[in-house]
């Protein structure tokens, strides 16, 4: 039996050189570095895919975070507008609110003040009816006397001290007007010369000349109608006549006008009769 031929593999020229051999490679070392190799290179994609992905989820949030931003500022913005907004309008409710209570107060005001003007008004009024009133009552009175006196004014008779002393008590309630001389303003001596002008005795004009006008008489024996005078004989600085019960009348000053008053709260110097 032949043997059988084995075939001839050349070989390198280096082949004897151990060093220079390409090692032979069994198939279980080459499955297990394949494995390997596999395994990295699986490793490797996983590891790419994942870098991948969350490098692309990264750059998903990268580029939505500024929408996100501006969408938060425009809240925040619309948040602090509608917040602006509710203050201003609270301030302009607080700015009516004060406005009207300040018009009600001053129309209460103003309506007191109306008040308080027509009760004025009211009792000026009822005032001047009772002026009226009281002048038109002495206007008569003086009517009266003047009528009861005509007949008898050249020479005085026993009722003139009572015609005098009439026409005064009708004065009384006039004002005191310096230098007045009625007839619904006196002063003392105006007073007194009209009075005994009604029983026809003229006077002198002046309180200094009606303190010598008459018969001198003293305060113990005065009678009603006589002159009393304070201060000096000739130069008095104010008269008034005696009406009896230790009273008399005059024109007293500006605050108390034509008066009855007691003789003992303001006792006089002198007095004079001259009817």
């Amino acid at each position: 039996m032949e043997e059988p031929l084995v075939p001839l593999v050349p070989m390198s020229h280096t082949a004897h050189i151990r060093s220079h051999r390409k090692p032979r490679r069994n198939a279980s070392s080459l499955a297990m570095r394949a494995g390997v190799a596999g395994g990295v290179l699986s490793t490797l994609a996983v590891a790419g895919a994942s870098g991948a992905a969350n490098a692309a989820e990264s750059t998903t949030q990268t580029l939505e975070l500024p929408t996100l931003t501006a969408d938060l500022a425009t809240q925040v913005a619309q948040s602090a507008d509608a917040t602006q907004q509710a203050a201003a309008n609270y301030e302009l409710q607080a700015e009516r609110d004060a406005a009207a209570a300040k018009a009600a107060k001053q129309a209460k005001a103003d309506l007191a003040e109306a008040k308080k003007k027509a009760e004025a008004k009211k009792k000026a009024e009822a005032a001047r009816k009772a002026a009226a009133a009281q002048a038109a009552s002495r206007s008569s009175e003086r009517t009266t006397l003047s009528a009861s006196t005509s007949s008898n004014v050249s020479a005085p008779a026993s009722g003139s001290v009572a015609t005098v002393i009439a026409f005064l008590k009708a004065q009384v309630g006039d004002a005191y007007v310096m230098g007045g001389t009625g007839p619904n303003a006196w002063d003392c001596s105006g007073l007194v010369q009209a009075a005994f002008k009604q029983v026809g005795v003229d006077l002198p004009r002046v309180s200094q000349d009606q303190s010598t006008a008459g018969t001198p008489v003293s305060l113990s024996n005065v009678q009603v109608g006589d002159i009393l005078y304070w201060g000096s004989a000739g130069s008095a600085y104010h008269v008034g006549v005696y009406i009896g019960n230790g009273q008399y009348l005059d024109a007293a000053n500006p605050s108390k006008g034509v008066v009855i008053q007691d003789l003992s709260g303001y006792p006089a110097t002198g007095a004079v009769r001259v009817l």
